[in-house]
């Protein structure tokens, strides 16, 4: 019961944050186009682990410092839109599962690293088969 309250308090903080971030005014954040990918809550709702992706890959550093330094005002926005008895302390990370997700399937996708289950069946001609 308490995780089904969890998820459903980090998928509002989500929501709530990603609505945030189009009205900052720090131009580290505005730069880059940002996504807020995840959030871990912990269980006594005390710190927020929050999962960023910037699309500009250069800029991340610096926009997970203007997160940082909003923090304040988006903790506090938070707590008032979401109404719980703590609003949790934001910490945001970058986020790279999609640069991950992408590797894996170049990979997947690489002859070289990955072998055929069935040599025999590499390529089907869809000729053979009309």
């Amino acid at each position: 019961m308490a995780g089904n309250r969890i998820n459903r308090i980090n998928e509002e903080i989500q929501k709530e944050l990603s609505s945030l971030f189009r009205g900052l005014k720090d131009p580290r954040v505005q730069g880059g186009m940002v996504t807020v990918t995840h959030v871990d809550t912990t269980t006594d709702l005390r710190y927020a682990k929050v999962f960023v992706s910037v699309l500009d890959k250069e800029q991340e550093k610096d926009v997970i410092k203007g997160l940082k330094s909003a923090s304040g005002y988006l903790r506090r926005e938070l707590g008032a839109a979401l109404r719980l008895r703590y609003t949790p302390e934001l910490q945001f990370t970058a986020d790279d599962s999609i640069e991950q997700g992408a590797h894996i399937l170049a990979m997947l996708r690489d002859p070289n690293v990955v072998k055929p289950a069935n040599p025999a069946n590499e390529t089907i001609d869809s000729e053979e088969n009309d």
